[in-house]
């Protein structure tokens, strides 16, 4: 399929107008991960039906696809135009393009939060410690509280010791019931540096009596300095009491107000909900428990730390309006305060709580109109296997491989399946699975098109063979395909090189003179 073309000059100068773009990298994360542009999202032709519809919400939004010469756009634009979407470009040149045109290329993910964590501390002069002086503190006993800003997961696989976690949305809702003592001191951390200074400036800017600083480099910058970190932690934020909510919620309220943040009640939603040329995000900020116990209609959960450290995976549509809900309200707005630096037109949802909620974890769309394919069962793949009479082709991503897939599957890309044929053992059926069976449905026919042998799908995917009692097996020992799908992330796990650490921090040292050179971004810091 030949898509339109527009030029590199084009795309910028929507994204510096604000008018409403979706700028999406089709190749995988390792990839992207490597260049990109500032306000590129990744959204990889192997998951792009199951992502599309949550991510570009209306059909008619303005995208623009490009690769590094993969042949991934012509699939793509096929694929976008089946789901309805009438307004999809291919950039000109792709991502060649964009660096002939002389436009700055960003490298890792969620390159322009970061950059903006880096123009915070550049404007605000963030107070932050280094992590020897921490580690001083802790063993002098000092009257001080650890606050973890990431997800609660990151934390419990490593953390400063006598961390507590605490979510950067939850920072100003909880920390003065961590620390009611104005002279105890609040020390924020993250792996990295964004969301400790995030978190630390979030606690500023509402106020917050005590010495606030961020860990300076995060978890990253206390390995570098051969610290010793705890694993497998399960402290978390406390409950508030209503002094503490009626003073966050004042604090918040006022930080929101400064940054331009508006409010609005159930009716103006409606009113937003009715503008069909501008795209509308639908945010609950708060806890993923939270959200599974009751959450408006509507609302995808995006804890409010991670909405702004990955702004560029919840809202790809540069230009789009988010409403955000919380409950409490503080989440909301100091969320919301960032998003609007960050240059968006963000509202803040009053009330809407006391209505019908819905319950359960967030789910994504899953494509209107999946294949018609043959499908086999649990306990007849597995007696297929025993028969070593099929070969399994897993198109989880390579993480959830690892940790667990059918006995004997091989890992594979969706996108990369021709390739994948090469690798793995010829004349046998294939049986495709996923997570949930749908990227397994999906993939079949373009699978049949290109394979000698028959192609089969797994019904339910993995998590039929799991309910049906079958066990998995861990590891990648099988790559039909190399792990590219994702980007090992230096400040993430606990067996990062000292080497690959360093350079990460070097790289965001450098962020601030790269959106000076870049010039698109459009930041303001408050």
């Amino acid at each position: 399929m030949t898509l339109p073309v527009v030029t590199p000059r084009e795309v910028r100068q929507d994204l510096i107008a604000r008018r409403e773009i979706a700028l999406l990298d089709l190749r995988e994360e390792d990839p992207f991960a490597k260049a990109h542009p500032l306000f590129a999202s990744q959204l990889p032709l192997s998951r792009l039906e199951v992502e599309i519809l949550d991510r570009v919400p209306r059909k008619e939004t303005r995208i623009v696809l490009y690769d590094n010469g993969e042949g991934l756009v012509s699939p793509a634009g096929k694929r976008l135009a089946a789901l309805g979407y009438t307004n999809v470009r291919a950039l000109a040149g792709g991502l060649q393009g964009w660096t002939d045109a002389g436009y700055e290329l960003f490298q890792d993910v969620n390159s322009y939060s970061k950059a903006f964590g880096e123009l915070v501390e550049a404007r605000r002069h963030t107070p932050s410690l280094p992590a020897q002086e921490v580690q001083a503190r802790i063993d002098a006993k000092a009257n001080q509280v650890i606050l973890d800003a990431r997800r609660f997961e990151e934390y419990a696989t490593m953390s400063i010791p006598g961390g507590v976690s605490t979510p950067g949305a939850e920072l100003v809702l909880r920390a003065r019931e961590l620390a009611p003592d104005p002279s105890t001191t609040i020390i924020v951390n993250c792996a990295g540096r964004t969301r400790s200074l995030i978190g630390a400036q979030s606690l500023v800017n509402a106020g917050v009596p005590n010495p606030v600083f961020a860990l300076r480099n995060g978890t990253i910058g206390w390995t570098l300095a051969q610290q010793s970190l705890e694993h497998g932690q399960s402290r978390k934020f406390p409950d508030v009491s209503i002094q503490t909510l009626n003073e966050a919620r004042a604090k918040a309220r006022d930080v929101a107000y400064r940054a331009g943040v508006r409010r609005i009640d159930a009716e103006g939603l409606a009113d937003l909900a009715t503008d069909r040329k501008r795209t509308l995000y639908r945010f609950d900020v708060r806890t993923p428990d939270e959200y599974a116990g009751g959450h408006l209609p509507g609302f995808r959960s995006a804890p409010g730390g991670q909405l702004v450290q990955e702004t560029d995976v919840f809202a790809p549509v540069r230009g789009g309006r988010i409403v955000l809900a919380d409950d409490l309200g503080p989440r909301a707005d100091m969320t919301a305060s960032w998003l609007a630096q960050l240059g968006w037109e963000v509202y803040v949802l009053e009330g809407g709580f006391e209505s019908e909620l819905a319950t359960g974890a967030w789910k994504p769309s899953e494509p209107p109109h999946l294949p018609v394919v043959e499908a086999i069962l649990p306990r007849a793949l597995s007696e297929a296997l025993a028969d070593e009479a099929v070969v399994v082709l897993d198109l989880a991503p390579s993480p959830a491989h690892r940790k667990g897939h059918i006995p004997g599957a091989w890992f594979a890309i969706r996108a990369q399946l021709a390739e994948a044929l090469e690798r793995i053992p010829e004349g046998k059926p294939i049986v495709l699975t996923s997570p949930d069976g749908v990227l397994a449905r999906l993939a079949a026919p373009e699978l049949e098109e290109i394979a000698d042998q028959p192609v089969r799908v797994l019904d339910g995917g993995t998590a039929a063979w799991v309910a049906a009692g079958r066990a998995l097996e861990t590891g990648l020992a099988r790559a039909a395909s190399d792990p590219t799908d994702i980007y090992k992330r230096p400040y993430e796990g606990t067996d990062n090189a000292a080497e690959a650490m360093q350079a990460y921090l070097d790289w965001e040292f450098g962020l601030v003179d790269q959106l000076a050179r870049d010039g698109s971004h459009g930041f303001y810091v408050i």
